[in-house]
């Protein structure tokens, strides 16, 4: 187990389950862009818990459960929600669609300007949970 000292601001924190969480992490942090803070291997080849950052924030992440509400979205054949991340600028939104769609990211939503001032775009990853990024903070 690897971990920083490093602390955020944060008062929420999102929290997914995988089928494959280990490839779930490799394809977040490669094609999205997210750094690995901390991962607690369980048992066979599963997530007990995980934690990744990306501009200074953190989601964490673990392999499905058997219980009725830990489950991924290709186990519910759909989402009901999805993340949204603020970067800080429009050329940051921008870099990052083009490295998720050179990645063979599955791209919702092309880049636009929207009209409450946002540069955003859209991704599914790899079991079907959708990413939003945008410069929008509200």
């Amino acid at each position: 187990m690897e971990t920083t000292e490093k602390r955020t601001t944060q008062s929420i924190y999102p929290a997914l389950r995988y089928r494959n969480a280990k490839a779930a992490i490799a394809w977040l942090k490669n094609v999205l862009g997210f750094e690995e803070r901390q991962v607690c291997e369980g048992e066979g080849d599963t997530i007990d818990h995980a934690e990744l950052a990306i501009n200074g924030n953190l989601i964490m992440l673990g392999s499905v459960k058997p219980t009725a509400h830990d489950k991924s979205p290709l186990d519910l054949g759909g989402v009901t929600g999805s993340l949204y991340i603020a970067l800080d600028d429009a050329a940051a939104i921008d870099a990052l669609y083009a490295h998720a769609k050179a990645a063979g990211a599955q791209i919702t939503r092309e880049p636009e300007d929207t009209d409450y001032g946002s540069r955003e775009f859209g991704v599914r990853d790899l079991e079907g949970y959708g990413w939003s990024f945008g410069t929008y903070r509200p």
